[in-house]
């Protein structure tokens, strides 16, 4: 299945683009550092807790650079598809994250979307510091070579295709290579929601 779509990724060509007529600037402006508005940390996390989001390990193969030639992953709920034409994905990591750095030197990741049995690998991946992929089967990714996490729902293949800042967290944007889904899925995804794991069924 992974060589589909790979060959599927590859052979759709994108027409050339037609001139289109810009649309008129918005005005914009950048809000002040004065003007913040009052929002207490924890409440913004209680309210922002209530919006449901899956799980995802972002992966990232040995970086030439990086000591002992290890791999890189972390876990990540704030991931979201972007573009269709063409194919893009973004996360979003924190700025102090020692792990993004390996990631971003290595230029490629995989997202793989954690299954409802997959609580505990999450919790691994989440450690700072610890052996994230000690005792965790994976295989290298198609295009990338990123890990592939065994027992996935699905994996996206990516090249990091831009970075911009956002607050606190940086906001990666992947352009797609690859990606596939697992052959049985009984369980669905893991979710996370009001600080907690959840599945769809309860």
């Amino acid at each position: 299945m992974a060589e589909a779509a790979v060959r599927y990724l590859r052979s759709v060509r994108t027409p050339a683009p037609q001139p289109v007529e810009a649309l008129p600037r918005p005005d914009l402006r950048c809000v002040g550092e004065d003007e913040r508005a009052p929002v207490d940390p924890a409440e913004f996390r209680r309210v922002l807790g209530n919006f449901a989001t899956g799980v995802a390990v972002i992966t990232a193969p040995p970086a030439a650079t990086t000591p002992g030639n290890a791999p890189a992953g972390f876990a990540c709920q704030s991931f979201t598809s972007l573009s269709l034409d063409p194919p893009l994905v973004a996360f979003m990591v924190g700025r102090r994250s020692t792990t993004w750095p390996r990631i971003a030197r290595a230029g490629v990741f995989c997202v793989n979307v954690l299954g409802a049995h997959q609580t505990e690998l999450c919790r691994a991946f989440a450690v700072s510091g610890a052996d994230k992929f000690a005792g965790v089967a994976y295989d290298a990714a198609p295009v990338s070579g990123s890990p592939r996490l065994s027992g996935a729902v699905a994996w996206i293949d990516c090249a990091i295709h831009a970075v911009h800042t956002g607050g606190d967290h940086l906001i990666v944007v992947g352009r797609v290579d690859a990606l596939g889904t697992a052959a049985d899925d009984p369980e669905g995804p893991l979710l996370f929601h009001r600080g907690r794991f959840a599945r769809l069924s309860d």
